[in-house]
């Protein structure tokens, strides 16, 4: 057998293999054959480009990176939200999932292309050992992070397994060595403060697996102090999400009856209505939902279903708006497919996909006594994702027609677009999250949203009074 052939033959089998990776459900596999004549086509096709690819690139390539990036790329043109996770992905999520990691507990960004402690996690050994907020990470067990994933990646490891943290400090002439003991450290989605007598504030900062009965903890907490809970402040901006089961459950807690939400798939396993149930516990008092264009995915189904039913009144700016609902599905070689399969609707019907949750009370956020505001108006929303899917199937055909009206008016938006450009230049960026740190009403009161959410309860309080009287 020629080399040629050879060849051939071999790059059938990683297509094989690559149609298979991505048919294999609960352990079995879909036949070849019952591939319709377009998809055959496709496939050899796909051949014909990675042989020429194998054999007439400039550098030699890998068949078993092409794959699945080949693989990648086709999933990806679905929508920003399917991807094939690579088992280091798929850990993360799962990590996020069961709300614990094993490693050092600290939160990290990446300022000016160096790793940056934007705070430590009370009571994980980068707390106890003294590691600051704003402290650079230069060296993890003597080797520079490439990037915030590896640094990650070198800083977790096996519970008792010591890594050595290397950090500037502003300040400080010499780098500081850290030596520190790895721990499971959990991860908290919920924090929480009583913000004055009766009133109390809960920041749920994503939908883990235990975060209902967390945010139950946090209730009963406040619900139990000397004065009576009058009124909650439910902070969810910069939320992205989580589990779909815990948007569900939070949003119970304060709804007796109707529908939570409604998810509508293209097979009927996929669609599904999720209703409220009575409480034992009967919560009456008032709440004041606060969101922001990092509102996303669950934590817009919680703000979406108290806002239709009436039960809170949402402060902020308009949410993300991804109204799509993702189901992961194991595969070989510890990947997995996440893969968009359902729309979701709030009580109402309205689908925010594209759209977001739009507050009763429009109100950006800034630091009280600093004038320079954070224009909340630059995030990067769902709208403006590439492939993002449309709020209902049938608006794909009317925004193709739009597109063609739009390209006409192009001119005149780029004017616009350098304006909001200009608008973003003068607003002040975010500096570290001082939620992320240990909650104080000191901190609170620096933020006008919190400050403004808090005032309005206090007002109803004493008009209802008034009411009353």
């Amino acid at each position: 057998m020629d080399h040629k052939k050879c060849c051939h033959i071999r790059l059938w089998i990683t297509v094989i293999i690559a149609a298979g990776l991505l048919t294999i459900g609960a352990g079995s596999y879909r036949d070849l054959s019952a591939y319709n004549e377009e998809t055959y086509k496709g496939l050899k096709i796909f051949s014909d480009v990675l042989e020429m690819i194998e054999k007439n690139y400039v550098d030699p390539v890998d068949t078993k990176e092409l794959v699945p990036k080949a693989i990648q790329g086709m999933i990806r043109g679905l929508d920003p939200h399917s991807a094939l996770l690579p088992p280091e992905a798929l850990e993360d999520l799962q990590i996020d999932s069961e709300g614990e990691f094993p490693g050092i507990g600290i939160h990290i960004t990446l300022q000016n292309d160096i790793v940056t402690v934007i705070s430590p996690i009370e009571g994980t050994p980068a707390f106890k050992a003294g590691v600051k907020a704003r402290d650079k990470i230069i060296k993890i067990d003597g080797v520079i992070p490439k990037d915030l994933r590896d640094a990650v990646s070198k800083m977790r490891g096996p519970k008792g397994t010591t890594v050595v943290v290397t950090i500037l400090r502003e300040g400080v002439t010499d780098p500081i060595d850290f030596t520190l003991v790895r721990d499971i450290i959990p991860v908290k989605s919920i924090k929480y403060i009583s913000i004055k007598p009766g009133y109390g504030y809960i920041w749920i900062t994503n939908f883990t697996g235990n975060t209902t009965d967390d945010f139950l903890k946090a209730l009963e907490k406040l619900e139990s102090d000397p004065v009576p809970l009058k009124g909650l402040i439910l902070d969810l901006r910069d939320n992205g999400g989580g589990l779909l089961k815990q948007a569900i459950s939070i949003s119970d807690v304060f709804l007796e009856k109707g529908k939570i939400l409604s998810i509508e798939g293209r097979h009927k396993k996929n669609s599904r209505v999720f209703m409220a149930h009575p409480d034992k516990v009967k919560r009456s008092y008032p709440i004041i939902i606060i969101i922001n264009g990092g509102t996303a995915s669950a934590s817009e189904i919680v703000a979406g279903a108290l806002q239709d039913h009436k039960r809170a009144l949402i402060l902020g700016t308009t949410s993300f708006g991804k109204g799509s609902v993702q189901s992961v599905e194991p595969l070989r070689d510890g990947y997995a497919l996440k893969l968009t399969i359902a729309r979701y609707y709030t009580p109402s019907g309205r689908s925010i996909q594209a759209k977001g949750i739009e507050p009763d009370i429009e109100l950006r956020h800034r630091t009280i006594g600093d004038e320079s505001s954070y224009d909340d108006g630059g995030m990067l929303k769902e709208k403006d994702l590439k492939n993002h899917l449309d709020a209902n199937p049938d608006e794909k055909k009317k925004a193709m027609e739009a597109d063609s009206k739009e390209e006409k008016s192009k001119d005149s938006e780029i004017n616009k677009d350098k304006d909001k450009k200009d608008l973003r230049k003068k607003s002040k960026t975010h500096d570290f999250d001082y939620r992320l740190g240990p909650l104080t009403t000191e901190g609170l009161k620096s933020d006008n949203q919190v400050m403004h959410a808090l005032e309005i309860l206090l007002s109803y309080e004493i008009f209802k009074d008034r009411l009353i009287n």
